[in-house]
């Protein structure tokens, strides 16, 4: 009947246990989407909607409306001789007026642009892409100063542990010297020079624990969450396998060359001819028939249709030099990208060889402080002997503990490593 209640209890104790965890990962995708920079992501994604709706509209009809009122020095008119004729039948013709007014609209439709609005689209989702690929560049460096404060942490409260190791040893040590002196074996001097160390080791206690609250108050701030009484767990120590960069500067940079391509399409596009209805109507005087308004001036209806065609020739003249300015960017950043691999790479070798060099050092660390906790526990039992006075039991305690502090500092600094080879590679 109990076992159903043990094995719930064992359950919310390992979820507790879990939940006062946080891993490195965790850290970094909260700082990534805490990061203010996160929500140009969503204004791109609004530009680029507004922009290719733009584009989009070009294709509707274009409707103008007007209103016109004009007035003129000269106006047609008939030949003296010929309204001289016609006057004698009985008709009397003015001429056109010299105050002229229409009010009227205007429609146009394109049938072909020559391939500027799927230019101007193409260019507008490749622009949108290198943006989006520059702000990617922009986040992921989020990620390396995540790392640096988490990894200043555990070496910071590693050192904590270490300091609090310490001071067991010496108030241990410290009760032995006081229990010696009150039997007469020990001075007060070696007393009070073990209590001074203890004290001076409670003070570096004190700044390591007030440098860890500082540093967890800045991962807060980057990733949101609060970190008090959580556990930063030591990240993964595998070594990635596949060394080639898979950074987000590469993809920006491939967004780049897209987007000079899609700059070349406009240039094609603007040397095409261009197509199109078009109709027009009015209200007004004169008509089109300018003889009925030189006889008669009262306003009219008047409609004129047709199709257009024009031809920007001048785009020829610009387009050898403007297409050879795309040319030369795309080199360049061409270049620019050969540099940053290059880089990488060099990188990424210099960083190997660290890993390598602290992997070596470290296959010493355990016998080191084998062996330097080997001498403490002598340098005690000789102090209790008489042998050695506090000084050289002091000695004996700084070499155990830097040993110690040496063999975990070596432990993060792989950790720190390998995880700078990562962001690196972007592995």
């Amino acid at each position: 009947m109990w076992k159903p209640y043990l094995l719930l209890a064992l359950s919310l104790l390992t979820s507790a246990c879990m939940s006062a965890q946080v891993t490195l990962e965790e850290c970094v995708t909260l700082a990534q989407n805490n990061y203010p920079l996160i929500r140009k992501y969503d204004l791109l994604n609004q530009t680029k909607d507004v922009k290719l709706s733009d584009i989009n509209k070009s294709w509707l009809p274009q409707i103008q409306v007007y209103g016109q009122g004009t007035v003129q020095n000269e106006t047609p008119s008939f030949p003296e001789s010929l309204a001289g004729i016609i006057s004698q039948t009985g008709t009397s013709i003015a001429g056109l007026n010299e105050w002229q007014y229409k009010v009227g609209a205007g429609i146009s439709q394109n049938i072909w642009d020559g391939g500027a609005a799927k230019a101007e689209r193409k260019r507008e989702r490749a622009d949108d892409a290198e943006r989006r690929a520059a702000l990617d560049i922009q986040l992921y460096a989020v990620r390396e100063r995540v790392e640096a404060l988490y990894f200043g942490i555990l070496l910071i409260e590693e050192q904590a542990r270490q300091i609090r190791n310490m001071q067991t040893l010496l108030q241990n040590n410290l009760d032995k010297l006081r229990t010696m002196q009150e039997n007469g074996t020990a001075m007060q001097s070696d007393a009070d020079m073990v209590e001074a160390q203890y004290l001076s080791i409670s003070q570096q206690l004190i700044q390591a624990e007030s440098a860890s609250k500082s540093y967890r108050s800045v991962l807060e701030l980057f990733t949101g969450k609060s970190l008090a009484g959580l556990e930063l767990v030591k990240p993964d120590a595998a070594i990635p396998q596949d060394l080639l960069p898979d950074r987000p500067e590469q993809r920006h940079f491939e967004a780049q060359l897209q987007a000079n391509e899609a700059r070349d399409a406009s240039i094609t596009a603007s040397m095409m001819p261009r197509v199109g209805l078009f109709a027009e109507t009015y209200y007004g005087y004169p008509g089109f028939d300018y003889f009925e308004s030189m006889m008669n001036r009262d306003p009219s209806f008047n409609i004129l249709a047709g199709v257009k065609v024009s031809w920007n020739i001048g785009a020829f003249y610009t387009m050898k030099n403007n297409r050879r300015k795309l040319r030369l960017s795309s080199d360049n950043i061409a270049v620019e990208r050969d540099v940053f691999l290059f880089n990488t790479n060099l990188r990424t070798r210099s960083q190997l060889d660290h890993i390598n060099e602290l992997k070596a050092v470290m296959e010493k660390n355990s016998r080191i402080v084998e062996l330097r906790t080997r001498v403490r526990k002598a340098a005690e039992a000789q102090l209790a002997g008489g042998v050695i006075d506090a000084t050289d039991l002091l000695a004996k305690l700084t070499d155990e503990k830097q040993a110690r502090l040496n063999a975990s500092y070596h432990e993060i600094q792989l950790l720190q490593s390998i995880y700078q080879l990562k962001y690196t590679l972007n592995k």
